[in-house]
């Protein structure tokens, strides 16, 4: 019996009680592929394209790949985590727009607290949000008992994960946290997809972005060769009066090791005839170093995070930085975070729930937390105005209530006559 109160009793008075039916899908398939043109299952699931540029020279771009990029990585992990350290709120739309949490719901605490056995929902929802930034799709299984409740929020491996249709109802074929292989129906799964041209298939901004994104990618591997010393440092001049070629070569190796040891400190000792000419790095190598920082700048303008979120100091000072937390919130978390709640609804509420005015929405105060400053300031001037009573701005701040700070204040040009109940 599931541990939740039935939800719909108190609620949704007169619907039906949601049974899943059992999943039976032989029909389902994969669509045939060659090689010439292969469908999107064939290649890296959320690369529908593969991220492949018309210039044939510039690495492929896929998920694997383009993370080892750093600042991918920050965007990915930026986006995820502040969507994941949020808490993520089940609210009711009533008929007359007033808006109400939910708290009798699985979903609330599989979302904030434990999504499955011995999972934090955090960790869930992190991998949900890095995944769907960086690979445009990202799943896990959401399982009803036979009474049609919620029993648990259950990752998946991404890249193993595939979508097979029949007709227009869709099925995923995946490993459960178990260990098991499963089939299952869209109405078990959740499902978060990105620019999808069809309504079903994630596309990937790095996908859409292949050229500029491996464009930066051939930069980072060119740097790190250059960096590395993979190219040519120095040149040696060797005598020309040896024995045979075995002395020869065995003189060029001895002054080689004497330039890479580090207890010559610079100075290594040559024989007589032997000579060092150092080769400085060129300056298409040193503007190529310096282009990076372009790079940076163009994926962080793909996931629409400002340069100052991934530690750019050069485009924000502490003096702006209260704007800068309000443009990045609606900016760019907001644009992601619509779309979380949104899919999240499909995949892990029922259609009478939706129907029924249930929605999810993040709670952003923790981003824009005030000093405690403004926070007193504001809540005198919500107790003073009247908005607030005492206790409800107590409560806020997580105090105690205190006696008779259950009654709203008067106005500041009105008194308050003790002598009639308020």
């Amino acid at each position: 019996m599931s541990r939740w109160p039935r939800f719909g009793a108190s609620r949704m008075a007169g619907a039906s009680v949601r049974t899943e039916p059992p999943v039976t899908a032989p029909q389902a398939a994969a669509e045939a592929s060659g090689t010439a043109v292969p469908r999107p299952w064939l290649q890296e699931v959320g690369w529908s394209s593969g991220g492949a540029s018309r210039i044939r020279t510039l690495p492929r771009v896929s998920a694997e790949v383009a993370q080892r990029h750093a600042t991918v990585y920050a965007c990915c992990a930026v986006i995820a985590g502040d969507l994941a350290k949020v808490p993520l709120k089940l609210f009711q739309r009533s008929g007359d727009g007033r808006e109400v949490r939910v708290r009798d719901h699985a979903a609330p605490y599989l979302l904030n607290v434990e999504a499955a056995p011995g999972v934090a929902a955090s960790v869930v929802r992190f991998a949900l949000g890095y995944a769907f930034t960086l690979r445009g799709n990202a799943f896990a299984w959401a399982p009803r008992d036979g009474a049609g409740e919620l029993e648990l929020i259950d990752l998946v491996r991404q890249s193993g994960c595939s979508v097979l249709r029949a007709g227009r109802e869709r099925f995923y074929d995946f490993e459960d946290g178990a260990g098991l292989r499963r089939r299952a129906p869209a109405r078990a799964m959740i499902h978060l997809r990105y620019m999808a041209e069809d309504g079903w298939t994630g596309r990937s901004p790095l996908e859409v972005a292949a050229e500029s994104v491996g464009l930066a990618l051939a930069g980072q591997e060119s740097a790190a060769r250059a960096a590395s010393g993979v190219t040519a440092r120095a040149v040696i001049r060797l005598r020309d009066d040896y024995e045979d070629d075995e002395a020869r070569v065995r003189s060029a190796r001895r002054v080689a090791a004497a330039l890479r040891a580090p207890e010559v400190e610079g100075f290594p000792i040559l024989g007589e005839g032997e000579d060092v000419q150092t080769l400085d790095m060129k300056a298409a190598d040193q503007e190529l170093l310096g282009s990076r920082k372009f790079d940076r700048e163009q994926i962080a303008a793909i996931y629409r995070v400002p340069p100052a979120k991934l530690q750019m100091m050069e485009y924000g000072v502490k003096a702006n930085g209260e704007q800068q937390a309000i443009d990045y919130l609606t900016d760019c978390l907001l644009h992601w975070a619509k779309q979380v709640e949104d899919q999240l609804a499909l995949g892990v509420l029922t259609e009478a729930e939706r129907r029924a005015g249930l929605f999810f929405r993040h709670d952003f105060g923790a981003l824009l937390r005030p000093t405690t400053k403004e926070r007193f300031e504001a809540l005198a001037k919500a107790v003073g105005g009247p908005i607030l009573t005492p206790n409800e701005a107590r409560r806020i701040d997580g105090y105690d209530p205190i006696e008779g700070g259950d009654r709203l204040n008067p106005a500041p040009n009105m008194t308050r006559s003790e002598e009639t109940d308020p």
